[in-house]
């Protein structure tokens, strides 16, 4: 069992940054990867940035160069610096883990404002 909680969603005004943060807990050994996914209102929800353990890591396009994914093995964390946001960033953030099976944090919400 692997738990996930995010933080660090809120309210920013176009152009600025956000950094989202998921601190994982319980069976952390053995996650093959983690992301960041997000779902808008009336969309479905869609990958944002994933790390693998050998540290690859893939971005969405409409976020590439503006979107930095990290780990913290240390700290058992994985966090997004979120840059130049655009009111079409707004939307449900959802850290995500693959170990064995997928898992899933509450999310947090991020609001863009124009």
């Amino acid at each position: 069992q692997v738990r996930l909680v995010e933080s660090g969603g809120g309210l920013v005004q176009t152009g600025g940054s956000l950094r989202l943060s998921c601190a994982a807990s319980g069976s952390i050994l053995s996650i093959n990867l983690m992301g960041w996914h997000r779902q808008a209102p009336g969309k479905q929800r869609e990958l944002v940035a994933i790390i693998l353990r050998g540290g690859t890591i893939n971005y969405a396009d409409s976020v590439k160069g503006r979107f930095t994914i990290s780990r913290d093995y240390s700290k058992n964390t994985v966090s997004l610096q979120m840059n130049s946001l655009k009111p079409e960033d707004t939307a449900v953030y959802y850290c995500h883990a693959l170990s064995g099976r997928d898992y899933w944090g509450q999310g947090t919400q991020v609001i863009v404002s124009s």
